[in-house]
């Protein structure tokens, strides 16, 4: 049996992966199997979110008894085919051809091509050569915003400063680390030091992959603004701040019917200051779509966290960012008499020696955050450590304020039913849409899969069926007052985007309208729902789904068996969803089976921007989830 015959057999495969293989195969009827197979694999694993097919390690992507071919010799029946290109070096543009090879990678051409393109890009950003900080006249300010400076490292204070130097920074740190506090104190700076310049206010936009990652931020960035007040910033520097906040669909502009934004190389976003927060969600299209539209001299931030779960489409942009670091430390001389300057006579370590990569990085210390409601330090710290040993004690111990483990129960309704009803039975009960949208954040029922018992789709037919009740005459089929709806397609037309949460509420004569986050909480926007792209209830959210959102009260259904999705990341990701109080609701050999699995891509796009990239046929790279440095917290590359 072929090889391409034995995946499609096995239900391994899409119908448009095999239907790639046969339509290679009716172009050119002598192409080998094994090169018709590695093309449907190349697809299947943009689908399961890798940039490429990694020839020594095709079982990631399959788990079947089936033998492999050697890598080898599977390399070079690739490159001897037509349809496969090898280019002479990672800058190179592949030729128009559908396969592309490159270091023990064969990629789909689209998407070698968006790791070319992004590397570059990078690149470009990092080495363009910008005003340096006149660290003197602005280190009163940078005392007065970074006070506990003097007295020892302050990595927020060293982010700030960093920023300040380079066009291309990442901050990363898990929630509760001041992400957003040292952005909205970096403005501040930029902003003095456009005035001490007498030049105009820097132009800032703020931008998250979802838009309600892009409120939280904005939200998050108004409160800091607040406070700079009340620590006497002058005003004139806290009104320049940005107060909005947009996805990055919006940012770029869409174009209705159309993969292409409005803003690209060749029509730049007319910003001096560009900050992404939620990095680690970007895809691998979306992130070099963004790059390719900074303008030269805009300086671009990139918030994440390195522990979260990697985009859902291809890609781990964020993880590869961090894999170009290296792991050396060296001194920067510029960098360090800047810094030391500005936080004199605080200490200083040294800075990571430089790679290719020209960007920098600052690891804030890990803080997780909470309330007197909510202790989640220890189990975010022990789950992103993949420590079950210690998570599972955590949980049983019932000693962290807030935190609550159903150990074996699968089925939320069993005992809590009541409680989770009246909950949603009340959001119809608002009085306008917009403080509907805002109370449907206080809960959410998260869960690993999609399908099944536990699954979002399956719990979902349930808490319809349990809050529909008899429809009001003229009502719509399947919409029902007090409804969640979910995008799941992105609608140019409607600028609704996938993941966007909208909340149905039907009029005093039973007409549905469903309401969806505008341009600014107050101005909520209603559309039919006849009209709506696809979309599904959102109840229950699959992990990946809510990533970018907060809620008041988690709760995190785990499936009743292990599998594959499982990981510490997805764990993470739900866990540190929650605001007040998480519920975990699995058996103690899936949480401690997740604990013990990474999820990982195959990416080539570290080994780009690290400038290391070996020659085409050489060994594949896999890229594993990226734990953030802890020894070394403040190093930048």
């Amino acid at each position: 049996m072929s090889l391409l015959t034995a995946l499609k057999n096995s239900g391994a495969l899409r119908t448009l992966d095999h239907a790639l293989a046969q339509s290679l195969r009716r172009l050119r009827p002598d192409t080998p199997d094994t090169v018709l197979a590695a093309a449907a694999l190349a697809s299947l694993a943009v689908s399961q979110g890798h940039a490429g097919l990694d020839l020594h390690q095709p079982q990631r992507l399959v788990e079947m008894d089936t033998p492999w071919p050697d890598a080898d010799t599977w390399r070079e029946q690739l490159q001897a085919s037509p349809w496969v290109d090898v280019p002479d070096t990672d800058n190179a543009p592949a030729t128009d051809v559908p396969l592309v090879l490159e270091n023990g990678l064969l990629y789909l051409r689209r998407y070698r091509e968006y790791e070319r393109r992004l590397a570059d890009g990078l690149q470009r950003i990092a080495t363009h050569a910008s005003g340096q900080a006149d660290a003197a006249a602005l280190a009163t300010l940078f005392a007065q915003l970074f006070p506990q400076a003097r007295e020892g490292i302050d990595h927020q204070a060293r982010a700030a400063g960093v920023a300040l130097r380079h066009p291309l920074v990442l901050v990363t740190g898990g929630p509760g680390t001041g992400k957003t506090t040292t952005i909205a104190r970096l403005l501040v700076l930029l902003a003095a030091q456009a005035v001490q310049a007498d030049q105009p206010l820097p132009r800032v936009a703020l931008a998250a992959p979802t838009g309600r990652a892009a409120e939280r931020m904005a939200e998050s960035l108004r409160l800091a603004v607040q406070r700079l007040r009340l620590l006497g910033i002058a005003p004139a520097l806290c009104d320049a701040m940005p107060s909005t906040g947009t996805t990055l669909h919006r940012l770029l502009g869409v174009i209705p019917d159309s993969p292409r934004f409005r803003h690209h190389g060749d029509n730049p976003l007319p910003f001096d200051v560009v900050v992404v927060d939620e990095a680690s969600m970007i895809d691998l299209p979306l992130m070099t779509k963004l790059v390719e539209a900074i303008a030269a001299g805009t300086r671009l931030v990139l918030l994440g966290d390195p522990d979260q779960l990697p985009s859902v489409e291809a890609g781990d942009v964020l993880s590869a960012i961090l894999r170009a670091s290296g792991d050396g430390l060296g001194t920067q001389a510029d960098d360090h008499a800047a810094l030391h300057t500005l936080l004199a006579p605080a200490a200083l370590q040294p800075l990571a020696a430089s790679t290719r990569f020209g960007g920098r990085r600052v690891q804030l210390q890990r803080g997780y955050r909470q309330t007197d409601a909510l202790d989640l330090a220890p189990l975010a710290h022990a789950v992103r450590e993949g420590d079950p040993a210690t998570a599972l004690a955590l949980l049983r111990g019932g000693q962290l304020a807030g935190v609550h483990f159903h150990e074996d129960q699968v089925d939320p309704f069993q005992q809590h039913r009541d409680h989770l009803l009246s909950h949603w039975r009340g959001l119809g009960d608002a009085v306008d849409p917009g403080q509907a949208l805002a109370n449907a954040g206080r809960i959410r029922l998260l869960t690993a899969v999609r399908e099944g018992p536990q699954g979002a789709r399956g719990l979902n037919a349930r808490i319809e069926a349990l809050l529909a009740g008899v429809p009001r005459a003229g009502m719509a089929p399947g919409y029902f007052h007090g409804r969640l709806l979910l995008v799941t397609e992105n609608s140019y037309r409607h600028r609704l985007f996938n993941g966007d949460i909208g909340i149905c509420l039907a009029d005093r004569h039973g007409a549905v309208t469903a309401w969806f986050p505008g341009d600014t909480p107050d101005q909520p926007r209603g559309f039919h729902p006849g009209a709506l792209p696809a979309h599904e209830s959102a109840f229950a959210m699959t992990v990946h789904k809510a990533q970018g959102s907060e809620f008041d009260e988690v709760w995190l259904q785990l499936p009743w068996r292990d599998n594959r999705v499982l990981s510490r990341e997805l764990l993470y990701t739900g866990m540190t969803r929650a605001r007040q109080s998480l519920h975990v609701l699995g058996s103690a050999p899936v949480l401690e089976a997740a604990l013990k699995r990474h999820a990982s891509r195959v990416s080539g796009l570290a080994t780009r921007l690290a400038g290391n990239t070996a020659a085409s046929g050489d060994a594949a790279v896999a890229e594993p989830a990226v734990q953030a440095p802890t020894p070394a917290q403040g190093q930048l590359f």
